[in-house]
C-alpha cells in the first residue's frame, strides 16, 4: 500500500509573508528574515519574527538547522507545491471546485492590461494547457 503524502499545513497571512522571504533568500536566520521585512514593516519586531518562525517550525512549514549558534531556517515545502495546495483549497471553498470560475473572477477584477496580454500570449503558445 503506497504511503500517503501529507498535505503541507496552511500558513496564516503573516506566516506566508515570512515564507516568501525565506523562499527568496534561501536558508536564513531570524535576523536575516527580520532585516528583509523591515523596509515594508518597520513596526515588526525581532521577537515577533522569532516567535512566528518558531511556530512555523512547529507546524512543519519551516525546517531548522540547530548546528550553528544562530539557528538557520529553511522552507519545508517548495513554493509552487504550497501555492498549488492553497489554490486547490481556494477553488474548492470559494468557487465550488470550478477553476474556470476562479480564472474568470481574476480576469474581471485583478488583471492589468499588460498581464492580460501576457495571458493571451501564453494561451496562444500553449493551446493544450
Amino acid at each position: 500500500m503506497p504511503k500517503k503524502v501529507a498535505k503541507p499545513p496552511k500558513p496564516t497571512a503573516a506566516e506566508l509573508d515570512l515564507l516568501r522571504v525565506v523562499w527568496r533568500l534561501g536558508p536564513s536566520t531570524v535576523k536575516d528574515v527580520h532585516q528583509a521585512r523591515l523596509p515594508e514593516r518597520p513596526d515588526l519586531t525581532y521577537a515577533t519574527v522569532l516567535r512566528l518562525m518558531q511556530v512555523m517550525h512547529g507546524k512543519g512549514l519551516l525546517r531548522r538547522d540547530e548546528s550553528q549558534r544562530s539557528h538557520v531556517y529553511a522552507a519545508a515545502h517548495a513554493q509552487d507545491a504550497l501555492q498549488t495546495n492553497l489554490l486547490k483549497d481556494l477553488i474548492q471553498k470559494a468557487f465550488s471546485g470550478s477553476g474556470k470560475a476562479l480564472v474568470l473572477a481574476a480576469l474581471n477584477d485583478h488583471v492589468s492590461d499588460k498581464e492580460r496580454e501576457e495571458i493571451k500570449r501564453f494561451l496562444k503558445e500553449n493551446p493544450d494547457g
